[in-house]
């Protein structure tokens, strides 16, 4: 189990790939439809409500209103989806706060389809 620790008197942003991370990778295609992995409701009901969600996404726009109907029938919140981004690696650079050493960014890769389980906040 991966522990993440949360500075507890800020807000945070989430950036959270969508595919092999929240819904079977590229389910939508092969199975015709979108499944959603082990352990997603149970992570994102620890996130924090004063948190903004923001979905990531290679998926094309023409995907989109599906998936959408998809995370609400499934009451998955979020505040943003970022679609159409292009395959590969996602960079997040950020700053670290002068005064208490903070460092303002977390990065967690994991197994493709092992769903968030193993995560707790």
């Amino acid at each position: 189990m991966k522990k993440i620790k949360l500075s507890k008197n800020l807000s945070h942003t989430w950036f959270i790939d969508l595919d092999g991370t929240i819904l079977k990778h590229n389910g939508y295609i092969i199975d015709k439809k979108d499944t959603l992995l082990k352990g997603v409701k149970k992570f994102f009901n620890q996130i924090p409500k004063k948190d903004k969600i923001i979905i990531t996404t290679s998926r094309k726009t023409k995907y989109l209103k599906k998936t959408i109907l998809f995370l609400k029938k499934n009451n998955i919140r979020y505040n943003q989806i970022i679609d159409n981004l292009p395959y590969g690696e996602r960079i997040l650079i950020n700053d670290i706060k002068p005064k208490n050493k903070l460092k303002t960014s977390i990065s967690i890769n994991l197994k493709r389809d092992s769903g968030l389980l193993k995560l707790k906040i």
